[in-house]
């Protein structure tokens, strides 16, 4: 099996740990106090953690994390596309609560020397949780940014030693019919399907989520575990994943089949390609107070720098 490098971020992108940690006391301190500009949302995120959840906490990890105010705990776990629950943005916080997360198994395979089952726990303890700021951009033109706790995919990748065949991964995601009542109507073809290629599934950056806000995840965010791909839009970054495969051959994902002319494989955040019905030059921060001015989308979702060399030589309009 070939060797495969990882890219690593500019140091133009890191934040000193100094900086972090103080940000953070900081933040911390005028949350207690409610004393955030504007008193919006944000302000009172920490303290309206569900307490029911158990811990899960994460080590700061500032090298890969952005310097926004995280989006409130509210709004993240209120305001989601998760489609085998209902098309509204609060249908799966009405509905996913009677997902079954436990037990919970991922099934890793396909071009690897050794394919291998892992139970939830497993996964939790395989690598050290890392808590990462993540800015969190979706195809319909809303944002968040969101404290995400996991480990890189890569760790777990590494686990089963893709061959030198695995060009591509795929991740498909649980299906429950009794208990998610989105997957009776035909949007897609069930269970979700998505794909990334090999050099992407194993960039530092992509994130194997098991929590956020220091909670293990809400069932409506993609629990027990999920992805992250900070530099693509948010559907790219598949919830309650259940199989995980290597494969040599491009993968057709779910909404690409569903909707060819809409989505593409890459799905990379790009202000200067429009979705058929509406523009990605701006996008509207959740939380934001109704008068917020919307924001510029950037390239890559802000991520330019960190990977931008994986698709040197395309033509990023054709290969949407």
């Amino acid at each position: 099996m070939s060797r495969i490098r990882f890219p690593q971020p500019p140091a133009s992108e890191i934040t000193p740990q100094e900086v972090w940690q103080s940000r953070r006391r900081w933040l911390a301190q005028a949350s207690a106090m409610g004393v955030l500009a504007g008193a919006g949302p944000a302000a009172l995120a920490a303290r309206s953690v569900d307490d029911s959840l158990p811990a899960l906490p994460g080590r700061p990890n500032a090298r890969f994390s952005v310097m926004d105010q995280p989006t409130d705990w509210r709004d993240i776990t209120g305001y989601n596309n998760f489609y085998e629950f209902g098309t509204g943005k609060e249908d799966p916080r009405r509905h996913a609560g009677r997902m079954v997360t436990e037990p919970w198994t991922v099934e890793v395979g396909g071009e690897v020397l050794k394919p291998r089952t892992f139970d939830i726990d497993a996964l939790r303890r395989l690598a050290p949780m890392e808590e990462r700021v993540y800015r969190l951009r979706c195809v319909e033109a809303w944002s968040m940014v969101i404290p995400w706790i996991g480990y890189p995919l890569s760790e777990l990748l590494r686990q089963v030693q893709p061959t030198g065949n695995a060009r591509y991964v795929t991740f498909e995601t649980a299906l429950q019919p009794e208990v998610m009542p989105g997957v009776k109507r035909r949007i897609i073809d069930w269970p979700y399907i998505e794909a990334l290629r090999i050099d992407e599934a194993m960039h530092p950056l992509t994130l194997l989520v098991f929590g956020l806000y220091g909670k293990v995840l809400p069932s409506q965010n993609g629990a027990p575990l999920r992805l992250a791909v900070p530099w693509k839009y948010g559907f790219k970054s598949g919830k309650s994943i259940v199989r995980i495969r290597c494969v040599e051959q491009q993968p057709r994902s779910s909404w690409m089949m569903a909707a060819p002319t809409e989505y593409g494989f890459y799905a990379n955040v790009n202000p200067d390609v429009r979705h058929p019905r509406w523009s990605q030059a701006t996008e509207r921060r959740i939380g934001d107070h109704f008068f917020a001015p919307r924001v510029k989308t950037r390239m890559f979702n802000g991520y330019g720098e960190q990977v931008a060399g994986l698709y040197a030589g395309m033509d990023l309009a054709r290969d949407f």
